[in-house]
């Protein structure tokens, strides 16, 4: 299967946002391919508040399934969540349980007073009611395939498709 270039759906996502860039939102990258995500459109869109990270490993429903991810990283919001209007970022959605784990972390930090998600690809198979409100490209793909964001060394993203792996 022939995937998209990620920088041309990244450009074509970040035009979208760019649009609605009337709007006053702090910007939060899930870690991993969302936090680059976020680096990104904060530089180009020059979005004032500082930029937010999370990593969701310990707010998954499925962690007694999967175990800690090997590398987890901190999460960082280095502004007030409280009342915030937020612009939640990740790479691919999918069945939409990282965006409710993110979503639970998010609220530890205060009531913000709304959240938009912003996708750069969406892949259907929702097992949970979320939407984006922004997304770069929709693709159909295999139940039995993971799609993962990769980022060079020059900082070029890529997409990859490979085989699922279904814990015994």
């Amino acid at each position: 299967m022939q995937l998209p270039d990620a920088e041309i759906v990244f450009k074509n996502l970040a035009k979208k946002i760019q649009s609605d860039q009337g709007k006053d939102f702090a910007l939060i990258g899930i870690y991993t391919g969302g936090v680059w995500l976020a680096e990104r459109l904060h530089q180009e869109l020059e979005i004032a508040q500082p930029l937010g990270t999370l990593d969701v490993s310990f707010y998954r429903d499925d962690f007694d399934k999967i175990g800690l991810h090997s590398q987890v990283k901190r999460s960082e919001i280095p502004f007030e969540v409280e009342g915030a209007h937020i612009l939640l970022m990740d790479d691919v959605l999918y069945t939409g349980r990282t965006i409710r784990a993110a979503i639970n972390e998010l609220f530890d930090y205060g009531r913000p007073a709304s959240v938009s998600l912003a996708t750069l690809v969406d892949r259907g198979g929702r097992e949970l009611p979320i939407a984006a409100q922004y997304t770069g490209i929709e693709l159909e793909l295999p139940a039995n395939k993971m799609l993962e964001l990769k980022r060079g060394e020059s900082g070029k993203l890529s997409l990859n498709l490979y085989d699922r792996v279904h814990p015994e």
